[in-house]
């Protein structure tokens, strides 16, 4: 189902801004020094931030990141707040298109600020850039079939079940694609 909204955000939604999250903030954060990532991305990033998930995260980035420099841009943003400015979450891409044109969107809300709207910003931003990028044609998103959460963020944004897989780390996931720019409502037939 497609909906010709996608990519906007309701009035009085909040409003978030993607900051990249460099090779020295990927440090950083790989090391649980979250001062020192929050000086460097210009905003104070919580107790979220040190948590051993991230510190996990932010390595692996940071590996691919190193492997690959062409991939900066691709990877992983914190989120902040574009009204108060506070660090929300964080969000991004699992890499650069690969060989079919494809990227597959991750994001995660700091937990006292679930059920506010900050997912659903995070998806509308990686939305609009990947639909920016000539390179992409298909986004991904997988997601446990048990988190209803996501699966309601991710509703209304044009996405299709298409598979599922195992992941190692998260187990189940259904495999939802969505074309890149999604079409027109005045397009279809």
């Amino acid at each position: 189902m497609t909906n010709t909204n996608a990519g906007t955000v309701p009035t009085g939604a909040p409003r978030v801004r993607l900051v990249e999250m460099t090779e020295p903030v990927l440090v950083a954060l790989k090391e649980g020094d979250t001062s020192t990532a929050g000086r460097l991305v210009g905003a104070e990033l919580g107790p979220h931030f040190a948590e051993e998930e991230m510190r996990w995260l932010s390595g692996y980035r940071l590996d691919q990141l190193r492997a690959v420099p062409a991939r900066a841009g691709w990877l992983t943003n914190v989120v902040v707040d574009a009204d108060d400015g506070r660090a929300v979450g964080h969000a991004g891409f699992h890499g650069p298109p690969d060989e079919r044109r494809s990227v597959e969107i991750g994001y995660s809300v700091v937990p006292e600020l679930r059920r506010r709207g900050y997912a659903r910003a995070m998806v509308v931003e990686l939305l609009r850039r990947a639909d920016a990028s000539p390179d992409v044609v298909t986004i991904c998103a997988s997601i446990s079939p048990d988190n209803v959460g996501s699966l309601a963020t991710i509703a209304g944004f044009g996405f299709e079940r298409v598979g599922e897989q195992w992941d190692e780390r998260d187990g189940l996931e259904h495999i939802f694609e969505r074309p890149s720019p999604l079409p027109e409502e005045s397009t279809r037939g």
